[in-house]
């Protein structure tokens, strides 16, 4: 009997996001989200890119990826690459962001402090939420059109950590909302600005998942959401993905307790790992487990496998995620095409 590979490389990096210049990565909250987007940003570094990565909800988890102190509200280099290519990052501050935006269209510099100072800010993004995610994503924008003092961009890509798919299409559609709401001036203006950008060529939304049932539901919804929004599917990064040890074909009898007990003991012995009844017994019991995982794997690709997106599958890191599990993981889409 063969055993599959579980992981199957090539080119799966679809030509729209080959392109585009910024990019969302949203997946449901514990799919490993924020570090897929960190090892995205690392592998597009890799070929010779500027890569501004974007954190959006204040967690400062790319802060802790990188072990680097908390991200202040202004780009931060927090790894280098070949070809003169890097990563830099972003945590935005909404309150920082909003006094830059009111400054740069209200001129309102000193006013701005003073609304900090008596908590309207709060009052503003409270009483009017969309806000928040305006600002948020004008911030985002600004930082795609940026130029140096020659009047080169400064970025080649943008990487955004989104909100989780539960979000993502309010947050990427909620500056035409406030378009509608806001009927002249620089409001409207800023938010058909980004509206143009979210949905251009140049922008893909990636959604990260699992090989489990929520993950996978979730992945199939947002699809079709942000399809009806009229937004760019890239594409959706399987991850945690385990390594295939068992034969395909042999699956449903290990999962329904058919391991020939006695067979496996006398292989063991073969490679001179003799081991005693009771080691036997949980070696069967956890193959047995292994199986039916494997098992839930299979039917939860079958349903993935509906959805109309390229797949990129990352392997199931056994060690803490940091900073070298993710150039592992970088390093895996790199061989899948990115």
């Amino acid at each position: 009997m063969t055993i599959e590979p579980l992981i199957v490389q090539g080119d799966s990096w679809p030509a729209l996001a080959r392109d585009a210049r910024l990019h969302f990565v949203s997946g449901k909250g514990g799919t490993g989200k924020t570090t897929v987007a960190a090892a995205l940003a690392v592998a597009l570094a890799a070929e010779g890119k500027k890569v501004l990565l974007v954190e959006v909800e204040g967690r400062q988890g790319i802060a802790q990826i990188f072990d680097v102190p908390p991200l202040p509200p202004t780009d931060h280099p927090v790894a280098a690459a070949e070809g003169g290519g890097g990563v830099w990052a972003l945590a935005i501050d909404i309150e920082y962001a909003l006094l830059e935006y009111l400054d740069m269209f209200y001129n309102l510099g000193f006013a701005g402090k003073a609304i900090k100072k008596v908590g309207a800010i709060d009052f503003v993004t409270t009483v009017a939420p969309g806000l928040r995610d305006v600002v948020i994503t004008g911030k985002i924008k600004e930082r795609v059109i940026a130029t140096d003092k020659k009047g080169q961009l400064l970025y080649d890509v943008i990487v955004v950590d989104s909100p989780p798919t539960g979000r993502i299409g309010n947050f990427l559609d909620v500056t035409s909302a406030m378009r509608d709401l806001a009927k002249s001036g620089p409001i409207r203006n800023q938010s058909e600005g980004v509206v143009r950008l979210l949905h251009s060529p140049q922008t893909v939304v990636h959604l990260c998942t699992l090989l489990e049932a929520m993950p996978i539901q979730e992945t199939i919804e947002s699809v079709d959401e942000l399809t009806a929004k009229d937004l760019n599917i890239g594409a959706v990064f399987v991850n945690r993905v385990s390594s295939a040890y068992l034969p395909y074909d042999a699956l449903d009898a290990i999962a329904e307790g058919n391991l020939d007990a006695a067979a496996l003991r006398a292989s063991l012995a073969q490679a001179g790992l003799p081991v005693s009844d009771d080691d036997l017994t949980g070696l069967v019991a956890e193959t047995t487990d292994y199986a039916i995982r494997m098992q839930s794997q299979q039917v939860a690709q079958a349903d993935l496998d509906a959805v109309d997106a390229p797949q990129i599958t990352l392997p199931e890191i056994d060690e803490h995620i940091d900073l070298g599990a993710v150039y592992l993981l970088a390093a895996a889409m790199r061989e899948a095409g990115v």
